[in-house]
């Protein structure tokens, strides 16, 4: 949520696009997103409507299966944002899945695509009170009751009674502690970069050397 990962994602794609690579640059709001499993609900906003969170998970997996199966057939590389611990993840916490689940899920997610050799990138910063505050002045009061009338009327935040711009934060930072844990745990090549400073040619400079493609001129 405004942490940098959609111009990230263009960023990488055009990195190797550079290299001689092909790219398949696969932003959140695709439509239809082959591995949302929220679409084709009805309530694909309100997923707690019509799914329980295990009906949720399984779908999820079906379609990073299926998508696994048709990137191992394509010269493209797939870039995407937000899809392993934003997207669906976060339908599954604002469900109130229990932990148990999600992590189970996660780790079978990373079963799935593993043959893909994937690279993980994961933004976060260390003052998530001043992160989200930064984002809510930067998109405004409209965006703010767009996340807090979605976001807060799930059965999690119902549960816990978090309301209001205080609310979406206490959220935020559950969510934060959930990802940081599953983060560690991943089984993949992955890298970490708190970018609170915004320093993005240091943060792109440690991006290309990750994924072992040439810096830029």
């Amino acid at each position: 949520m405004g942490s940098g990962k959609s111009t990230t994602m263009r960023f990488i794609a055009r990195g190797l696009e550079a290299s001689g690579q092909s790219a398949l640059p696969l932003h959140e709001r695709t439509e239809p997103h082959p591995v949302r499993a929220t679409d084709e609900l009805e309530h694909w906003f309100e997923p707690w409507q019509d799914a329980t969170p295990q009906h949720l998970a399984d779908r999820s997996l079906a379609k990073w299966t299926a998508f696994v199966e048709a990137t191992q057939n394509n010269s493209a590389i797939p870039v995407l944002d937000g899809q392993l611990f934003h997207g669906d993840l976060t339908h599954l916490v604002l469900m109130d899945a229990d932990s148990a689940l999600i992590f189970h899920y996660i780790e079978a997610l990373a079963a799935v695509i593993a043959p893909l050799n994937p690279f993980v990138l994961y933004f976060w910063q260390k003052d998530l009170e001043k992160a989200v505050r930064t984002v809510c002045t930067e998109r405004g009061p409209e965006w703010i009751d767009y996340q807090v009338n979605w976001k807060l009327a799930g059965p999690y935040c119902v549960r816990k009674g978090y309301r209001g711009l205080d609310g979406l934060i206490s959220l935020y930072r559950d969510y934060r502690q959930l990802t940081d844990d599953l983060f560690e745990q991943l089984p993949l090549a992955k890298l970490a970069i708190e970018n609170s400073r915004r320093d993005w040619p240091t943060y792109e400079s440690q991006i290309l050397t990750a994924l072992q493609l040439p810096a830029r001129p």
